[in-house]
C-alpha cells in the first residue's frame, strides 16, 4: 500500500500555491456535523489569501442545498453526517456541479471507503488526524484541479478509480432517496419523523423503506441498521 500525499502535484510546487483564478477567490463550502470543527476549518482556510468559505452545512442534505446555492469551487466534506452521508452527498453534488472539487475529510482509513468515494466523484481524501500536515496542500491541489490523497490507498486503486473503474457490482442498487431513508432509519428515526425531515408523506417513506428492504434482502429494522453500520453510513 502507498501513502499518496499527492497525485501529480505537491504543496511545494509553485503552481500549487495559486489561491485564486483570474482575480476571483477560491470559494469553499465546509460540511461537517460538528460546529466547532466547521469554525476551526473556516479560521484556517480564511487565513489564506484568496480563499473564502462561502457556506457551511451540518448534514449531507444541507451540503447539497448549500452547494447548489453557492456553487463553490471546493467542498470539504465529512463522511459520517446525519440524514445523508458524505458519499451520497458527494455523488449528488458532482452530478449537479461537475466542476466543483470535493475533498473528503474523515477519521476513517479504509480501502473500500476510498474506492467508493472515488467512484462517487471525490478528488481528495484527507484523514482528520493528518490535517496539520495535509489540509492546506489538499485544498491547494484541488484549487488547481489536481487530486490529493493520504492514507492507505494503493496506486492501482487510485489509478483505476480515477479512470472510471466500477468496483463491485450487483443489481438492485438503492436510489438516492432510498439511501437517505435507510440512513435515517439506522439513525433511529421512525417513518413519521423521516417524512418530516425529508418533507415527504409518511406513505412515500413507507414505500421507499419497503423497496429498500426488498433490495437489501432484509426483513427488519435491525437488518437495515446492520447494513448501514457495515457500510459506515452510521456509527455502530
Amino acid at each position: 500500500m502507498l501513502e499518496r500525499g499527492t497525485a501529480g502535484s505537491t504543496a511545494s510546487q509553485p503552481e500549487a500555491r495559486v489561491a485564486c483564478v483570474e482575480g476571483h477567490p477560491t470559494r469553499i463550502l465546509v460540511a461537517d456535523d460538528h460546529e466547532i470543527l466547521r469554525l476551526g476549518l473556516r479560521a484556517i482556510l480564511e487565513a489564506r489569501s484568496g480563499w473564502k468559505v462561502v457556506a457551511e452545512a451540518a448534514d449531507g442534505q444541507e451540503a447539497i442545498a448549500q452547494a447548489l446555492a453557492s456553487k463553490p469551487d471546493i467542498v470539504i466534506m465529512d463522511y459520517w453526517m446525519p440524514i445523508m452521508n458524505g458519499l451520497e452527498a458527494t455523488r449528488q453534488i458532482r452530478a449537479c456541479l461537475p466542476k466543483t472539487e470535493i475533498m473528503i475529510f474523515t477519521v476513517h482509513d479504509s480501502d473500500m471507503l476510498v474506492r467508493d468515494l472515488l467512484q462517487a466523484g471525490a478528488r481528495a481524501y484527507v484523514l482528520k488526524s493528518d490535517a496539520k500536515r495535509h489540509l492546506i496542500a489538499a485544498v491547494e491541489s484541488l484549487a488547481n484541479h489536481k487530486p490529493f490523497f493520504t492514507g492507505r490507498i494503493s496506486e492501482h486503486m487510485l489509478d483505476a478509480c480515477l479512470a472510471g473503474y466500477r468496483g463491485r457490482g450487483g443489481g438492485g442498487a438503492l436510489s438516492p432517496r432510498e439511501r437517505m431513508i435507510v440512513q435515517l432509519i439506522a439513525e433511529g428515526h421512525g417513518n413519521k419523523e423521516s417524512a418530516a425531515i425529508l418533507n415527504l408523506s409518511v406513505k412515500t417513506v413507507e414505500t421507499h423503506r419497503a423497496t429498500a428492504m426488498r433490495k437489501l434482502n432484509v426483513a427488519s429494522t435491525a437488518g437495515i441498521v446492520r447494513y448501514a453500520v457495515r457500510n459506515k453510513w452510521v456509527e455502530p
